[in-house]
């Protein structure tokens, strides 16, 4: 085997874009959204701003000191932080959440590379004009949908393009290739979305949307459902446990460690404002929709909306939903680039293994993993797995239970076994910077946070409601 040479980022802004790249994904634009229309728009922002403070931020501090005090993948930095320990344990968990999650995750953005697809071609129009003249009942968007991902073969072909473009970016290393990408990637997301927030706000439905947004609701404050809501909402949308103890461990010995986290937290929650910026004034354009449509409002209700506000502006008929499938894309991408980095980096270095076969490794073993899971929605339709489909138990089990699991023990290993000598040296990066707050912060990672995630897990896990 050849032995891998090990790298870190170049520059303190490349780091900072690809780990802002990390968070930034579907959950941001797809999820962000919906969770925000479903628990009361401004009510669900001002809850999720306090959850950010106080819990994603603490944690995503956590997770890079044990990256960078390491120099570690995170398969291997606990180990190397703590060894001959069951520690261990939470890093190879670490890497089979973000290696499972990859699984069906890529397959949400053969989706949405299908709907990029579909509104560059002009599709969405040809739809509209179907359902026009169609039967009373008949939803054609719907149908355009669920016949697209139960094809035995349309959403493997995109699965495929998806897998293509970030194994090309993987092999190219961490600066030539998940450092360049990022500085490209992420700065075009910002630009993209800045001109789509801005033509949003001429739209018939902005007002409503920007009260639905900003219009403080403090009843609906008082509702526990809204506090869980933020709570799994800020712990999936920052990655958090899912390994980016890998990026951290790239960063240079010199990067302010708080500052980075809080700028990763300020432009993920940006990217999450300006997409309800974006899509709930055209929601709220159209009638009959629901700002808590949930999960189908992109890819069923948002393609006719975008039809029905624009239907008379041709040119902006086809370049919005464009503009914003073409967003959602290069988010999903830089998520989809950090989720292999991590089976990547723990493949090379566990097994003294080149970086493209690593990479090669994990991308054919997610590509046939994926393909179940697609196959799942089609001709394998059978809930054999506790009532789920092969896709939904994924999904289920990585993101309710392995997945609180690792955030819960990088909480726990930094309050409680990392040395406070070696914390305080990563907080102040070597005694560059200040870091005044290492009580309430160690207080925060002892007590408050492992409460709060095993809230989480446990009201998820069985379905838990308080409204």
């Amino acid at each position: 085997m050849t032995s891998t040479k090990r790298v870190g980022f170049s520059s303190k802004i490349g780091g900072l874009l690809a780990a802002a790249g990390s968070a930034i994904g579907l959950g941001n634009i797809w999820r962000f959204p919906t969770q925000c229309g479903e628990n009361g728009g401004s009510a669900f922002l001002l809850v999720y701003f306090l959850i950010i403070v106080s819990f994603g931020i603490p944690l995503l501090i956590a997770e890079f000191s044990i990256g960078r005090h390491s120099r570690a993948n995170v398969g291997n930095a606990y180990s190397v932080l703590a060894p001959n320990s069951l520690w261990k344990f939470v890093g190879i968990g670490s890497v089979a959440v973000a290696t499972v999650i990859l699984c069906y995750y890529n397959v949400v953005v053969g989706w949405v590379l299908y709907y990029a697809w579909d509104s560059v071609t002009g599709t969405f129009n040809d739809l509209a004009a179907i359902q026009a003249t169609a039967e009373a009942g008949k939803d054609v968007f719907t149908d355009h949908f669920v016949g697209f991902i139960s094809n035995p073969w349309k959403p493997i072909l995109a699965l495929f393009i998806v897998l293509a473009i970030i194994h090309g970016i993987i092999v190219c290393g961490v600066q030539k290739g998940i450092e360049r990408s990022s500085k490209l990637l992420v700065p075009a997301l910002f630009v993209i979305m800045i001109m789509l927030v801005i033509f949003a706000a001429t739209m018939p439905g902005a007002n409503e949307a920007y009260s639905f947004l900003f219009k403080p609701d403090f009843e609906a404050i008082k509702n526990p459902d809204v506090w869980l809501a933020a709570l799994g909402q800020c712990f999936y949308s920052f990655s958090l446990g899912m390994g980016i103890v890998t990026y951290a461990s790239y960063f240079r010995s010199e990067v302010n460690l708080s500052r980075t986290a809080l700028s990763v937290a300020g432009l993920d929650t940006l990217v999450a404002l300006m997409a309800g910026l974006i899509i709930f004034p055209a929601v709220f354009s159209v009638s009959g929709v629901e700002p808590s449509a949930g999960a189908g409002l992109v890819f069923i209700s948002l393609p006719n909306v975008f039809h029905s506000a624009l239907h008379t502006m041709p040119f902006f008929n086809w370049i919005i939903p464009s503009a914003f499938y073409l967003i959602l894309l290069v988010a999903a991408i830089t998520s989809c680039i950090f989720l292999h980095e991590v089976g990547t980096a723990f493949i090379a270095e566990k097994a003294n293994m080149s970086r493209k076969t690593a990479a090669l490794v994990v991308t054919l073993g997610t590509f046939v993993i994926g393909i179940a899971a697609s196959l799942s929605y089609g001709p394998w339709d059978v809930k054999v797995f506790f009532g789920m489909n092969f896709f939904d138990f994924l999904d289920f089990f990585t993101a309710q239970i392995i997945l609180p699991l690792t955030g819960l023990g990088a909480a726990l290993f930094v309050g409680y076994r990392m040395q406070r000598s070696q914390l305080i040296q990563e907080l102040t990066s070597n005694g560059a910077h200040k870091f005044t707050l290492v009580g309430p912060f160690l207080i925060l990672l002892k007590f408050i946070i492992p409460i709060l995630i095993i809230f989480i897990m446990v009201t998820q896990l069985f379905g838990i409601k308080f409204g």
